[in-house]
């Protein structure tokens, strides 16, 4: 597994009318840590993109809400990389308040698309090479035998 952990300050415009974080947004607070541990790594999704011709759209989103998040409060994001399997990366999401207690947990699974095709292809070399520099080891999915 692989984690990295991100701060983000609940800004008004993201609450609600109740004055919590707008359950829509969790997906958004997903993402800032997942592209916070791509940079950790040493690649930015504009790379990713841009230079390696790979996206990495959203294939599954599962969120479970244990309290809630206020205007003001800031969020510690933990995003853990738990596999990543021939085209697709495993998430787990935690969010904690300042008090340090967990009000949110989500996992999310993303999946290499070549840009030009837009199906799936395996991920970038450098990548690879990035996550096992981290002691993260990439799991290829072996052909299907004919």
């Amino acid at each position: 597994m692989l984690q990295h952990e991100t701060q983000r300050r609940v800004s008004y415009a993201e609450t609600d009318k109740m004055g919590y974080l707008y359950y829509g947004h969790y997906a958004h607070y997903y993402e800032i840590g997942r592209v916070e541990l791509l940079r950790y790594l040493g690649m930015s999704y504009r790379d990713m993109e841009d230079v390696h011709k790979v996206m990495l759209p959203v294939k599954s989103v599962q969120m479970r809400f244990l309290r809630p998040a206020y205007y003001d409060d800031v969020i510690t994001v933990k995003t853990t990389l738990k596999q990543f399997i021939g085209s697709s990366l495993f998430f787990h999401t935690e969010l904690f308040n300042e008090k340090g207690k967990l009000m949110n947990t989500g996992e999310v699974v993303l999946v290499c698309v070549d840009a030009t095709t837009m199906r799936k292809c395996p991920p970038p070399k450098q990548f690879v090479e990035l996550l096992a520099a981290k002691g993260f080891e990439y799991e290829t999915i072996p052909p299907k035998s004919e």
